[in-house]
């Protein structure tokens, strides 16, 4: 198994375990294509929730640049319903894994296909 496959494995068990989620996991597996090389950096790999720059990083370069949603509030209540379904306590919450909920979240998956 490649070092990308387990990160897989272990973000589908972040999502069923953590966040009551059965993911799919054809779109998870290109949600995490798209991190590129970041999925492999321990501070890249995840998000720091209580952070304001990375929140605005991830409203930035992946809600607005990636899935091409309009800036507006509802992108930050979004992010911290994410984070609050992904556990305010788990400090280890994986970029791929939040990718991949925003993603359902504004119904984006066409963006991978």
């Amino acid at each position: 198994m490649s070092a990308r496959e387990e990160l897989i494995k272990k973000y589908a068990e972040d999502l069923k375990e953590k966040c009551g989620v059965t993911p799919n996991m054809d779109l998870l597996t290109k949600v995490t294509i798209g991190c590129g090389p970041s999925i492999y950096n321990p501070d890249a790999s995840t998000v720091a929730g209580s952070q304001p720059s990375e929140l605005e990083t991830v409203k930035k370069n992946f809600l607005i640049k990636k899935l091409g949603l309009p800036k507006s509030p509802e992108l930050d209540t979004a992010i911290h319903a994410v984070l609050e379904k992904y556990g305010k306590a788990n400090k280890h919450k994986y970029r791929a894994v939040v990718y991949y909920l925003l993603t359902v979240h504004f119904k984006k998956e066409s963006v991978y296909k």
